[in-house]
């Protein structure tokens, strides 16, 4: 592994953990008021598309970051759709 997959690897871990406090108080708190469908549909689309390009240029650190990102933006969006008030 060289010096630029080990940077690539504490950018993947500080902007996906960055994310992960926002599912948990959404989780914990079930107030998904401030949280917007569309923002996290195009969010969702660009970590994928992100990810399309991690598999195809090999790059491990960017490989787990956005697989991690996919799962908790799934998640933010299916409790936004589950706790949003009808």
């Amino acid at each position: 592994m060289n010096y630029i997959e080990i940077i690539g690897f504490a950018a993947a871990f500080l902007t996906t953990a960055a994310f992960l406090p926002q599912v948990y108080k959404t989780w914990k708190t079930k107030d998904v008021s401030a949280l917007s469908l569309p923002m996290l549909i195009m969010f969702i689309i660009g970590i994928a598309l992100w990810l399309v390009y991690a598999l195809y240029i090999h790059s491990p650190s960017m490989i787990v970051a956005n697989i991690i990102t996919v799962g908790s933006s799934i998640l933010l969006i299916y409790f936004k759709i589950k706790y949003s008030k009808k």
